[in-house]
């Protein structure tokens, strides 16, 4: 516990400090993206995500070193460093996808600027990180199926069902945004629970789950309405990795997709667009925000919008109520 604390709170100041020197860096660089909810559409720094990965990573490195050189112990570091492999390989895609110098804003028939960047098989780029824990072998594979029990995959689950839980996590995540502190303030909700739940249960997960939590926490404050920095496709795909990582290695997939559902909802209602839907809402003059698409719904946010127009942080907030609601879920005796 000790050791965690550590790792948390390490965690926390690294991206606590290196959030607004990477602030400097990104807008020097030209790493910048439109704040598209406001009216003069400031450009704001983007690809947030290094600076949570670098919180997550230096956090869990730390607790790696203290378990090895204070308590002797390396039953968790071949684990959490396959999960570090996992995160920085997804997160290196995202990071790809903020720096294409190809991409671009483009305005639909409905006045929504939307960003085009990489193409939509770039999901295919996230294979890889599935490896570091197929390899070792990290995860039962004992699944327990509603209605059916428990079935032992064998070889199917780190072959198959490894990579297709990974994809579809680091993918999955990536579908709702775009308003401010709406990704990291959904992010800390759910990594809370994960890891709270992972505690409760004696799992190693729980390093991973609370450490990253402790980074989000920290950018949070500088993403939260109004945003000094956005958070990219590096911080959705760092999450998506990060949930897949550690339900798999925490044995947790069932706790995982439940707290995931907002984004599985996300998926199915994006699909009936075939994904070419925006969450982003359409601006008016009094600075409510109303659904670009009218009362068709291809997004949660469409839905909040069409009960009535709203801010930006009133999206926000009820994007995280929602996963508070879902978080909420696996500590009820219900699963």
């Amino acid at each position: 516990m000790i050791a965690l604390l550590i790792a948390m709170a390490i965690a926390f100041l690294t991206t606590f400090i290196a959030t607004p020197i990477a602030m400097k860096f990104l807008y020097t660089i030209g790493i910048v993206g439109l704040d598209l909810h406001k009216k003069n559409k400031p450009k704001l720094p983007a690809s947030g995500g290094v600076c949570v990965a670098s919180g997550l990573i230096v956090g869990l490195l730390v607790y790696i070193g203290i378990q090895t050189f204070f308590y002797n112990t390396k039953i968790e570091a071949l684990s959490l460093l396959a999960a570090i492999s996992s995160i920085l390989i997804v997160t290196g895609v995202g990071i790809a996808d903020d720096l294409n110098i190809r991409s671009k804003l483009v305005k639909t028939k409905e006045g929504l600027d939307i960003k085009i960047g990489l193409p939509q098989s770039k999901w295919l780029l996230t294979l890889p990180a599935a490896v570091p824990l197929m390899v070792v072998s990290i995860g039962s594979t004992t699944m327990s199926i509603p209605f059916i029990g428990s079935i032992d995959f064998g070889l199917i689950y780190p072959l198959l069902l490894i990579p297709l839980g990974f994809i579809g996590a680091s993918n999955v995540v990536n579908l709702l945004g775009g308003f401010n502190g709406s990704e990291a303030g959904m992010g800390a909700v759910y990594m809370l629970s994960l890891g709270l739940y992972a505690l409760l249960h004696g799992s190693s997960a729980s390093i991973i789950f609370l450490t990253s939590f402790a980074a989000i926490l920290a950018f949070l404050f500088y993403n939260k309405y109004p945003s000094r920095i956005l958070p990219g496709d590096s911080l959705t795909y760092l999450l998506g990795s990060t949930v897949a990582a550690g339900v798999i290695i925490g044995d947790m997939e069932k706790i995982g997709i439940i707290v995931l559902i907002p984004f599985l909802i996300e998926f199915f209602l994006k699909a009936k667009s075939r994904f070419r839907a925006s969450c982003l809402g359409k601006l008016e003059k009094n600075g409510k925000l109303r659904p670009p698409y009218g009362r068709k719904i291809y997004s949660i946010t469409h839905a909040l919008m069409n009960l009535k127009p709203m801010s930006e942080w009133e999206v926000t907030i009820s994007l995280i109520l929602i996963e508070i609601f879902f978080s909420l879920i696996p500590f009820l005796g219900l699963v």
